[in-house]
């Protein structure tokens, strides 16, 4: 993709933006000026998301990957390279079900939940590849205990590809972990991996990127209550939520 030398045209203020129209059954004049002072600032997010993509689309070329790393996939042998199929684009998640893992990380398995029903658009764009230390006969069948139907599941426990794109020891617990990579003219980089974890996050708070991955937390933190600060997913709940 070429990039325009036009200049980008110049935005309205935020706070401009930010006089909504919509008013609901009820509400006060001092809501009002509540919610467009943080519609002002919702509106500053969402550029400054827009800011960090661009940058992020701008990173120069990536390290050559090492070696054509061999997985076991659902259907046999399959190498980094393959799980591109079509695509010049593959995602990879590492997953945090390993050899030492009776049952699946309960975050991994609400963020994977949800990217199954994403996963047929998703796939129109980019390849993505679920990537779990676990023989890949563990990970089907916990795949298939979920319903999931569209990730493309493999198996890293004969090569190095955790240590090297995780941070992971091989004899350590396992690392949750997004990796992008391009192909081109039969040539495999890597283009950007989520960087953020314990060292970088602020006091309080749980170590995560930004924006957010999951869905969940998103949707959370539209709520009064948010996020909470002793709650996360389960892999079993012992009734259906009311």
């Amino acid at each position: 993709m070429t990039e325009s030398n036009e200049a980008a045209p110049a935005l309205k203020p935020a706070r401009e933006l930010a006089d909504s129209p919509r008013r609901f059954p009820g509400e006060s004049a001092e809501y009002r000026r509540a919610r467009n002072d943080l519609l002002a600032e919702e509106i500053e997010l969402r550029r400054h998301i827009e800011r960090v993509a661009a940058q992020r689309r701008a990173l120069p070329p990536g390290g050559i990957v090492p070696e054509d790393y061999r997985f076991q996939g659902e259907s046999g042998p399959v190498t980094l390279s393959e799980m591109f199929g079509k695509h010049d684009t593959l995602v990879t998640y590492n997953w945090m079900f390993g050899p030492r893992r009776e049952r699946s990380c309960p975050m991994c398995t609400s963020l994977l939940s949800a990217y199954d029903g994403e996963m047929p658009d998703m796939l129109q764009r980019v390849a993505f590849a679920v990537i779990g230390r676990s023989p890949i006969e563990k990970l089907v069948a916990f795949a298939k205990e979920r319903g999931w139907r569209h990730l493309q599941l493999y198996s890293s426990a004969d090569n190095t590809f955790n240590r090297d794109y995780a941070g992971e020891d091989p004899d350590g617990d396992d690392v949750p972990a997004f990796n992008v990579f391009t192909r081109s003219g039969g040539t495999v980089r890597h283009f950007w991996a989520e960087e953020m974890g314990p060292w970088t996050a602020d006091p309080g708070q749980d170590p995560r990127g930004a924006p957010d991955v999951m869905p969940l937390w998103t949707v959370l933190d539209m709520t009064p209550g948010g996020r909470g600060s002793d709650w996360y997913p389960k892999l079993e709940y012992n009734a259906a939520p009311r």
